[in-house]
């Protein structure tokens, strides 16, 4: 009793702990959201998107503070992208520029957002055709790639696509609070409204108390499997030993119930029924399939059939 209250009172103090945290990390939780798209074409589109992001109350990030124009830039903005929680793409009309991999610095801050893990909501021009040839890629080898990319952004995701900059702030509430509710990620919160490092030290201390008592009661619950005594299974017959099984069946010659017997062994039984019982028969199934294996083997089935065996000797079967 003593060992069991005293778990009671770590677990409430773990559950007090947990809930002092959980508000405090809670309060004005704010999530960083990486903007990703060409920029010269999509001016009005990233200010729309970007004011929207604000009023959920979510920080932006993107090429506003940090254009991306060459290889130290991009490994600067991969490390912004690392600090963020959800990753916003536009795509409209153009590729844009390329370093020496011929791969455009949006398309490789999208591979880079994909392969650390984070939530992508792709905005996607529903008809690149419709765009002005002023923010269009003019040659075929930059529509290729962007087709491409396109395609690439579309396959294994759910895509919204858009015409206008004035659709973008209803797709953006949507798309984002739905990935903000469904695959919440870890956010940032003031320094001032996270848990107190004591609390924190506490929670840590009854986490390793939790864990040696847990570690305990397995040695307890072992000691006490090894006192108790196992059941012994008395008079238990062995595989070879026989029996004599029998039972009714009809006797076409003198059109009467007679008597029929087997003598067996346990061996023969269990073959007969074994492959059945993966299948969890009932107690009639069992005895249906007994009678019709051991009944053919008697020297009384040349003479009838309907066979039926004997309900007291079907029990010891069953207890066997």
């Amino acid at each position: 009793m003593r060992r069991q209250k005293g778990n009671r009172e770590v677990w409430a103090r773990v559950g007090q702990a947990r809930r002092i945290t959980l508000q405090s990390a809670l309060m004005d939780k704010r999530y960083q959201v990486f903007i990703s798209s060409t920029y010269a074409d999509l001016k009005e589109e990233r200010r729309a998107v970007i004011q929207t992001v604000i009023e959920l109350n979510s920080m932006p990030a993107g090429m506003e503070l940090f254009p991306a124009a060459d290889e130290a830039q991009l490994a600067f903005i991969k490390r912004v992208i690392d600090d963020c929680d959800y990753y916003l793409l536009i795509i409209g009309g153009r590729y844009r520029s390329v370093d020496e991999t011929g791969i455009s610095y949006t398309e490789q801050e999208y591979d880079y957002a994909a392969k650390r893990g984070l939530k992508v909501i792709a905005l996607v021009h529903e008809n690149p055709n419709e765009i002005p040839l002023g923010k269009s890629e003019k040659d075929a080898a930059s529509r290729e790639k962007l087709q491409k990319f396109r395609d690439k952004v579309c396959r294994g995701r759910l895509v919204k696509f858009w015409k206008n900059a004035s659709e973008l702030p209803g797709l953006v509430a949507l798309s984002l609070s739905h990935a903000m509710n469904t695959y919440p990620a870890v956010g940032w919160v003031r320094a001032d409204k996270v848990a107190k490092v004591d609390v924190l030290g506490e929670i840590n201390d009854l986490r390793k108390r939790n864990q040696q008592l847990e570690g305990k009661v397995m040695e307890y619950k072992a000691a006490l499997a090894d006192l108790t005594p196992h059941p012994a299974l008395e008079d238990l017959a062995s595989l070879d030993e026989e029996i004599t099984l029998k039972g009714k069946y009809w006797n076409r010659s003198h059109r009467t119930n007679e008597t029929w017997s087997i003598t067996t062994t346990w061996r023969k039984v269990f073959a007969h029924i074994s492959p059945y019982l993966v299948k969890h028969p009932n107690a009639d199934q069992v005895k249906e399939i007994l009678e019709s294996a051991l009944f053919p083997e008697s020297s009384y089935a040349a003479y009838g059939s309907s066979a039926d065996l004997d309900d007291q000797n079907f029990q010891t079967v069953g207890v066997q």
